[in-house]
């Protein structure tokens, strides 16, 4: 838009009346050029509009306008520049500018007056405080005029009166004396705009919390002793990143106020720790130390004990005690790393597994970590194509009865066929799946997929008996709000009827939420669903919540299985499972069974069902159904 070089006709002051001031406005979007060049006009100023930097710098030098309002975010040339252009210039340097920005950042309002501006509005603004702080600085303006006109009428009547040297001396004494307040006032002035800009740097480079250095200050430093590595290899330092454990539950169960108190006591009892190294909180619960002069990890890890140790000590948070722990990843300094981000990341890596290590420890990075992030990240981008592609199949493992060998059921299991990656173990996906929440999706798919087998097997009168599909829920399945639907809809897709399904639930996945599961059991009983609890003994295993919840099965863990032939205590663990099945109305189920001794021993100890590469392996559904047309259907 070029720059308007007639005065707005809305609300002009009169031809007799005097305009308060000339105002050019510098903005780009020409609704809020209208806006305030109508509000203005209505004030009686003068107003003149540009709608990109050249424009401004054009108008300025030819109108000399009283001030300009100068928006910041414009193509071509930001309002910075434009106000560097016009202070580099003797004939507008002394323009007062008045930024106008919907930035908010700190950093912005101080680079605002690195440049030269004298204020800073922030979008969207009030007309009402525009209009003053425009007839503010027109008034400092007109005074600072005045001012200059008075200093010049003075020293004329100094020269007039020259011959009378008292008149003269006394002229001179108020001269000077009027000099040294407007000096002192300027000074003053120039002391509050200093102290202000500090202020505002301050603010900018610190945590508001808990008064420690932020992100942007770390990375200022960390960046620094990069550089210094670059110029002395000797140099030496490394990059401590702390997470505190489980904190979320302490601002869940005690509200944020609480929370804040205790994070500004675990930044002072770490600046204890580390001295006068730099010490950063970067966000919520997560600190970093730069350790300057560590030319081994030995030092740094003596220092991340340190911390670990302080840790322990108890809280005291308004007479109360509370407990924290930390995980610490560890990097040490190397010419390899360029770029604060980088070394930034590998340590946020390390901290990642000591947290996947158990917490409350610490872990020193080495690339094979990082490698390891890259495949994770690769596998979950694969893992995401594979569902949309449908890469995976069910496999099918029988489950047998223990006393005549024939098969009562099969447990459904997925694999991933990847047309790129060939077959990937589901001890590397499923895990991922959990994390991402693509199990959600994936574990819908197979649910469905194993009804429909099965149903189809019904068709295709393959047996006699009453087979069940056994199919695992994960945690996060367990938790979705319309599991019950979900199920419904697939059982009604594939007219299998509910008393053929039996899922399979970890004792976690009932004891995360317990209310809620009750509910959802209860559902699932009413529908006569079958329910198993998948490595029972691994877990939780509270009589209580078996007691509470409808449950069908126990499945007895592969690990206790594996000891049954040299483990005695192993041996009574088993059987005291199966009684309390018993007793509770329960069958058993015995999984990984691969000798006939442990066969023969779970038999003994009234085990009725099992399923182990004894009998069979899993295998996909045209093995499974091969083996359903075998006479008997028995593994006897």
């Amino acid at each position: 838009m070029a720059l308007n070089t007639q005065a707005p006709q809305t609300a002009s002051p009169s031809i007799n009346e005097e305009p308060k001031g000339l105002i050019l406005i510098v903005d780009d979007t020409p609704h809020n050029l209208q806006i305030l060049s109508t509000a203005l006009t209505k004030q009686g100023y003068q107003v003149r509009g540009a709608a990109n930097g050249s424009m401004a710098l054009i108008g300025a030098r030819n109108i000399m306008p009283d001030l300009i309002l100068l928006d910041i975010k414009m193509p071509e040339m930001d309002g910075y520049t434009v106000c560097e252009k016009l202070k580099a210039e003797a004939e507008t340097q002394e323009i007062p500018v008045i930024f106008i920005s919907a930035l908010d950042d700190a950093l912005d309002k101080v680079k605002a007056f690195d440049v030269g501006g004298v204020d800073y509005i922030t979008k969207p603004f009030q007309l009402a405080e525009i209009l003053a702080r425009v007839d503010n600085q027109l008034t400092i303006g007109r005074l600072q005029k005045a001012q200059r006109l008075q200093n010049e009428q003075l020293q004329k009547e100094i020269r007039n009166r020259i011959a009378a040297e008292t008149q003269i001396q006394a002229l001179n004494a108020d001269l000077e004396q009027r000099v040294i307040q407007r000096t002192e006032r300027l000074n003053q002035e120039i002391a509050q705009r200093e102290q202000a800009q500090k202020l505002l740097k301050y603010m900018a480079m610190h945590d508001p919390l808990t008064d420690l250095p932020n992100r942007t200050l770390f990375l200022n430093h960390l960046e620094e002793a990069l550089q210094q590595l670059q110029q002395t290899p000797d140099h030496s330092f490394s990059l401590l990143f702390l997470d505190c454990d489980r904190f979320k539950a302490i601002n869940d169960a005690l509200g944020h106020l609480v929370g804040d108190q205790f994070l500004v006591a675990i930044g002072q009892r770490l600046q204890t720790c580390v001295g006068d190294q730099m010490l950063a909180r970067l966000g919520g619960d997560e600190f970093t130390i730069l350790l300057q002069n560590t030319p081994n990890k030995t030092v740094a890890t003596s220092v991340a004990e340190t911390i670990q140790q302080s840790l322990l000590r108890p809280f005291d948070i308004n007479g109360n005690e509370f407990f924290i722990s930390a995980s610490i990843g560890i990097v040490i300094s190397h010419s390899s790393y360029k770029q604060p981000a980088d070394m930034l990341r590998d340590a946020d890596t390390a901290m990642y597994r000591a947290k996947a290590l158990g917490k409350a420890r610490h872990v020193v990075f080495n690339t094979s970590m990082h490698e390891d992030v890259q495949n994770s990240l690769q596998l979950e981008t694969d893992l995401r194509r594979a569902i949309d592609r449908q890469e995976f199949i069910l496999n099918y493992q029988p489950i047998v009865a223990l006393d005549t060998g024939l098969i009562r059921g099969f447990e459904a299991l997925v694999r991933w066929i990847s047309p790129d990656l060939g077959f990937v173990s589901p001890g590397q996906f499923i895990p991922l799946a959990e994390d991402t929440g693509l199990i959600i999706p994936l574990g819908e798919w197979v649910l469905r997929e194993a009804c429909r087998q099965l149903r189809t097997w019904q068709t295709e009168n393959l047996t006699d008996i009453p087979l069940t599909m056994s199919v695992n829920l994960s945690v996060k399945q367990f938790s979705q709000p319309n599991l019950i639907e979900t199920i419904d809809q697939i059982l009604a897709e594939t007219q299998l009827s509910a008393h053929c399904l039996k899922l399979e639930i970890t004792e976690s996945a009932i004891m995360e939420n317990s209310e809620s599961a009750a509910k959802i059991l209860d559902q699932l009983r009413a529908r006569h669903i079958h329910l198993s609890i998948d490595d029972f003994g691994t877990g939780y295993s509270s009589l209580s919540y078996l007691n509470r919840f409808p449950v069908n099965t126990l499945k007895v863990d592969r690990s206790f299985v594996s000891r049954l032939d040299s483990d005695e205590p192993n041996i009574a663990i088993v059987q005291a499972i199966v009684t309390l099945a018993q007793t509770m109305g329960m069958d058993v189920v015995a999984e990984g069974i691969e000798t006939t001794e442990q066969q023969l021993q779970l038999k003994s100890l009234g085990c009725e069902y099992g399923q182990g590469y004894l009998f069979c392996k899993p295998v996909n559904a045209e093995a499974a159904s091969e083996i359903l047309t075998r006479k008997n259907h028995s593994f006897g």
